[in-house]
Formats: structure tokens, sequence, C-alpha cells
């Protein structure tokens, strides 16, 4: 059926009326952002998505839907999803590390290991989107730094800390990065778990941490072997 137009619709039954234009809605109000301002919110969208769909399911279109600007917005500010992403990542590290090497101030190496933890969980727990963002790591930008590199950057700090430790002990100093990888990686892949589960409190947490890692290192034996092989 032929659409019928308002003139038509007023000239049915001979009459011929003049028809009221109505009247027009304003458009909303949009605020301007500033070419900086702009970016933020695009990082701060790309942070929100990643975390929620990982690097591979977010799309650009998605990016800009929820900005509420167009594609080109995007694709002028960071060149693609890849690179968003490479600043989102790098924003996340620098502020997780930023954290957990301004909290290492005590003296006491077991006061630093509190610290270190208390650091960690304090991060998932006020910074949880970008918690997500680098643990999801994205096989695509193996060249960007990842969770991983930033415990690893934490791990290289608590080697020095260890190292002084085991040569006032008599320990041998080298085996530090050792201990120092396997304490990290501890705290790390138990914040994990915490960034799920969020019980108990995080200073519960990081209490057992402590007490598993420091009531071991304060027992340490200097050339530990494995029973199985002493049976052997």
């Amino acid at each position: 059926m032929p659409e019928v137009s308002d003139e038509q619709a007023a000239a049915v039954g001979g009459r011929r009326t003049t028809p009221t234009a109505a009247p027009k809605a304003k458009p909303p109000s949009r605020i301007r952002m500033s070419a900086a301002q702009r970016r933020e919110q695009l990082i701060a969208t790309g942070r929100q998505l990643f975390a929620e769909r990982g690097f591979d399911a977010t799309s650009i279109e998605e990016v800009a839907a929820r900005a509420k600007v167009s594609k080109p917005v995007v694709y002028e500010h960071f060149g693609g999803k890849e690179g968003l992403y490479a600043v989102v990542v790098d924003r996340e590290v620098r502020a997780l590390l930023d954290r957990i090497t301004t909290a290492l101030t005590a003296g006491h190496p077991r006061e630093l290991l509190e610290q270190a933890a208390l650091a960690l969980l304090t991060y998932i727990e006020e910074e949880t989107s970008g918690f997500r963002v680098l643990v999801r790591e994205s096989p695509l930008m193996s060249g960007t730094a990842t969770f991983s590199s930033v415990m690893n950057d934490v791990a290289h700090q608590v080697e020095h800390i260890l190292g002084a430790e085991y040569k006032s002990r008599g320990y041998d100093p080298k085996l530090a990065e050792l201990y120092s990888q396997a304490l990290v990686g501890m705290v790390a892949l138990t914040g994990r778990w915490w960034l799920e589960v969020r019980k108990p409190r995080k200073e519960t947490v990081a209490a057992h941490l402590v007490n598993l890692a420091w009531n071991g290192l304060s027992h340490l034996e200097a050339k530990p072997t494995l029973i199985t092989a002493r049976r052997n």
C-alpha cells in the first residue's frame, strides 16, 4: 500500500487543509571533548571491554558504540584494536608495578613480603577490571608487557632482597632468583584465585601467604635433596 503524505491525507473528502508542522524536538546536547579527553574516554571504554570479553572477543565496533563515537575516531587515536589494547595493558602494568614498589618500604624481609602481598591484593580489590585485563594475556600481543612480565619485574626486586639475606645466612645467593620466582608466583596465582572468590579478607589471605613463605624460608636447608632421591 503506497504511503500517504500529510498533504494527501488532509485532502481526503474533497477538503484541503493546510497541514500543521509538528514542532521540531531539540537534539540532545552533546558535551564536546578535547582530543585528550576523548582519548581517555576510549582507553577507559577499552579497558572495561577487554576485562569483560578479552582481546579476541572485543571489536572496534563495540568500543566505538559504547563510547558513542564512530569507528574512525578510535582508529584516529590508536590505529586499531591492537594499539588500544597495548595502551591499556601498558598503563595497568605501570600502575601495578608502582603500587608494589611503593609498598616495599620496610627493612625486615618478613614485612616486605607482607607489603608486597597486600599491595597485589589491594590492586585486585580496587582495580578489578585492570587486573582482569592483565591476566587475560593475549597471544597476539606477545610483545606487550603483561601480568607475567610485571610479576617477573617484582621477582627481580625480591631477588635482591633475598640475595642479601641468603648471603648473611651462609646460603648460596645464586639461588635467590629461583626462590624469588617461586615466592612471587605463589602470591600471583593466589591473587588470581582470590579475584573470583574474594574470601577470606585480603589481610587474612596475605597473612597466610606470608606464613607459608616466611616459616618455610626461616627453616631452609642449605642443600635440600628429594626424599625419593635419598632412598635411591
